[in-house]
């Protein structure tokens, strides 16, 4: 499944809802799902780290479907296919 697919479906799923609770709410419910995804990964809790995972990248999409952003769009321009500091691929630059 492709990012934009994946954003999709979950805006089937919940944008109304996610709309309706609107933009600062949803906000504050993905740094709830960022703080479990924390304690889990202090744990180190792998089944608890997967689903925490996938809790932060469906908020994530919806606060993207909320302001009508493409996440898939925006990561590609932002990061495209090689390093945006050298332009290679692989990465030659020291930038971390």
């Amino acid at each position: 499944m492709h990012i934009k697919e994946f954003q999709e479906m979950i805006k089937e799923i919940y944008f109304h809802r996610d709309s309706k609770r609107g933009l600062e709410k949803t906000f504050l419910w993905f740094t709830e799902e960022v703080g479990e995804l924390a304690e889990a990964l202090r744990k180190g809790d792998r089944e608890a780290m997967e689903e925490e995972f996938a809790d932060v990248l469906a908020w994530l999409v919806s606060l993207a479907n909320i302001v009508d952003v493409d996440i898939e769009e925006a990561a590609l321009k932002k990061y495209p296919n090689n390093c945006p500091y050298c332009g290679k691929k692989p990465c030659k630059c020291e930038k971390e």
